[in-house]
């Protein structure tokens, strides 16, 4: 049987494997997501949203659903993906299963656990069932998929007027224990009035096996409330990743998503943004560098219902060998959103013949009193200012991947935490092939 087959004809096992709560709304819910699943299928080319990203490799394997040989994990073999100099609440799941070993959760001003006890337990069921699933909801196959499967993953709740005093990371990692094995990955983030968070969020391939995670985070951010996500993405050249997060935004809040998409064999980014109140702001910003045959789509929708608010949306590419970008950014602005101000720029350069990028950045004006705007550049390196450092000393190698730097650099400074800021300087010069020489 193919993978859609495979997928359905597992989920009734997987319902009744683990004593869930099947009483729950997420039960109904999951229901009814298999279903549109298997309506719906895999998306193909022949789909708009997916004209330039192929699934048809990865659903060649016959991935393993629930991982059954379990290996252990030491500190000592994840201690490189995470960022220890700072001290933070830290979730870790392996092969999608959560490891109280290596993790630091907390019930104290904040909550800051797992998926799995959030379905379980009444003392949380309240904050499931009002926000699991009410803004992935019928979005697409692949979040529907997730959704149907969806029991382990984070879940952060962060009370009004808490400012939660360390970072969060969210680290999910592959053992290779399968030849193939399929995560669905499932992150629940509620963040009260007035309050603030910062997350770091992971996947990482352990192995050289096969890996292919189809998470889901849902956020929502309420009246003053400040959000700052970050995605590293630099996984093995046998892993894929299709993330797919939403933002529901409260008046007067501010949310920011930045993704650094530096490895991985095929990367699928869907980001969507609701508005749902004035003086909003919403801050996407993405840099991809990419080599060999690495594939990378960044899809983002920003959805503005009122008058007042601000989007800023930035991404940058660096595609060498042959390489593929996918850029798709959508603005909408409806009739009601008067004295909106949107802002969305994609920067490309291409290094060698064999990359390809494809860009379609999109404005859906339906008021008449905004600042709007959008643009998209595709080039190479400038000559001239390479010639020109390399006349000063600089060798080519050095001086191209100065000039590379100097490009991104714009989504690098709007890192708000120092030493994360520090960790994605290191993997861009990592990346670029060079030793920039910066005090770090």
């Amino acid at each position: 049987m193919d993978l859609k087959e495979k997928l359905v004809s597992s989920f009734l096992a997987f319902e009744n494997k683990g004593g869930l709560d099947l009483d729950s709304n997420v039960h109904s819910i999951r229901s009814k997501a298999i279903l549109n699943f298997e309506k719906e299928g895999f998306p193909t080319k022949k789909d708009e949203e997916w004209k330039y990203t192929s699934l048809n490799s990865l659903l060649k394997n016959d991935y393993s659903l629930f991982p059954k040989t379990k290996k252990a994990v030491e500190f000592k073999n994840v201690k490189e993906y995470s960022i220890n100099e700072i001290e933070s609440y830290t979730l870790v799941f392996i092969d999608g299963v959560f490891s109280s070993f290596l993790s630091d959760t907390t019930h104290d001003d904040c909550d800051v656990c797992v998926l799995s006890s959030a379905l379980t337990r009444p003392k949380y069921k309240m904050v499931v069932d009002n926000y699991f699933n009410t803004i992935a909801k019928n979005n697409n196959s692949l979040t529907e998929l997730n959704t149907a499967f969806s029991v382990e993953g984070a879940f952060i709740n962060i009370p009004k007027n808490t400012i939660v005093p360390k970072p969060i990371q969210i680290l999910n990692f592959s053992t290779g224990s399968e030849k193939e094995v399929m995560l669905q990955p499932r992150n629940l983030v509620v963040v009260g009035e007035n309050s603030h968070v910062q997350i770091i969020e992971r996947h990482q391939n352990l192995s050289k096996n096969a890996v292919l995670t189809n998470a889901v985070t849902e956020i929502f951010v309420h009246k003053r409330a400040i959000v700052d996500y970050y995605k590293i993405q630099n996984d093995t050249e046998n892993s894929s990743l299709i993330d797919s997060t939403f933002v529901s935004q409260k008046q007067q809040s501010v949310a920011s998503v930045h993704t650094y998409s530096f490895g991985g064999k095929l990367t699928r980014n869907n980001l969507e943004f609701y508005q749902e109140g004035e003086h909003i702001n919403s801050h996407l910003n993405g840099i991809s560098i990419l080599n060999k045959k690495q594939h990378v789509d960044n899809h983002t929708l920003v959805n503005h219902k009122y008058p007042n608010c601000e989007s800023h949306e930035l991404y940058k590419g660096i595609y060498a060998d042959k390489s593929t970008g996918v850029f798709n950014g959508k603005v909408i602005v409806q009739q009601a959103a008067q004295k909106t101000n949107a802002f969305q720029q994609n920067n490309n350069i291409l290094i060698d013949d064999g990359a390809s990028i494809n860009s379609k950045p999109q404005l859906e004006i339906f008021a008449d009193d905004v600042k709007c705007s959008h643009g998209c550049t595709i080039g190479q390196l400038d000559e001239s200012a390479l010639f020109y450092m390399q006349s000063r000393g600089i060798p080519k190698k050095e001086a191209k991947a100065l000039l590379l730097f100097a490009f991104g650099n714009d989504v690098v400074e709007k890192i708000k935490i120092p030493q994360l800021k520090t960790r994605i300087t290191k993997l861009i010069a990592k990346n670029l092939g060079v030793n920039l020489g910066f005090e770090f």
